[in-house]
């Protein structure tokens, strides 16, 4: 009779660990960042926390380029972002309306904003 022994499956082999990624190093240039005022303002490339700010120099450049409506671009996403440029606005002297972009505009993803034109002399 044969003998009987226990197998066991064969070992899996051992890789070496796998080093953590390099942290990503993402420094904000130098500087203020310049964008162009043609009245369409994209904040997808800001961060959150700038967006009052980036919001603000935006309108104060408008009138002296002749724009009195300017199309900010949110996102749709969760709306939060909507929410706070909404917010804010509310609250900027230079504006004097708002409301959500129809189809043609980016629907519910941006705002256009109307500006008080500001008197010269």
């Amino acid at each position: 009779m044969a003998e009987e022994s226990e197998i066991s499956p064969p070992a899996a082999p051992t890789a070496a660990p796998t080093p953590a990624p390099a942290p990503l190093a993402f420094a904000p240039p130098p500087g203020p960042v310049r964008i162009p005022i043609t009245g369409e303002l994209d904040l997808h490339t800001f961060q959150p926390r700038e967006t009052a700010r980036v919001i603000d120099a935006y309108i104060e450049a408008c009138p002296e380029r002749g724009i009195g409506v300017v199309r900010i671009i949110h996102g749709k996403g969760t709306g939060t972002l909507r929410e706070t440029v909404h917010a804010h606005l509310r609250r900027h002297p230079d504006v004097v309306s708002f409301r959500l972009g129809d189809e043609s505009s980016g629907g519910w993803g941006a705002t256009l904003v109307g500006l008080r034109t500001k008197k010269v002399g």
